[in-house]
């Protein structure tokens, strides 16, 4: 063997040893580069995850305000109905007795007599009647 090609193989093992780690290393970087690009697109996603959650929490907590102001509204206004059948109920009740009772027909032109005390209450109904109603959603849990 020649010792001029001994050591020439061993400069040609030694410069492939070299590119394979210059390789390698390259390959390395390129690796890091691309999870830290990886990392960099998630954490980007997960920060406009966190916008559009806080965008929705906010939607359903203005929502969650507005059904329950619908509903405090829809409960007054049952109890403003059920007030008002009561009231037509009543009103109803009195019309019949008087037209019952003797032919006496309230004329609504002339008015009541004063000593008759029936037709003074249904005056006094309809004065009640003309009284707005209040009732509060507080008084309604109960």
């Amino acid at each position: 063997m020649d010792p001029s090609s001994s050591g020439s193989d061993e400069s040609l093992m030694e410069q492939r040893k070299r590119k394979r780690m210059l390789s390698n290393r390259e390959s390395a970087r390129r690796s890091r580069m691309k999870k830290q690009k990886l990392l960099d697109d998630l954490t980007a996603q997960v920060n406009q995850l966190k916008e559009q959650n806080n965008e929705i929490l906010t939607s359903v907590s203005i929502t969650t305000q507005h059904y329950l102001a619908v509903e405090a509204e829809n409960s007054v206004l049952k109890a403003q109905l059920d007030e008002l059948s009561h009231r037509l109920e009543s009103l109803n009740g009195i019309i019949e007795f008087l037209q019952s009772t003797n032919g006496i027909r309230p004329n609504p032109l002339t008015g009541p007599e004063p000593d008759d005390f029936l037709v003074n209450q249904m005056n006094m109904n309809m004065f009640c009647m003309n009284q707005p109603l209040m009732a509060s959603s507080d008084a309604l849990l109960y």
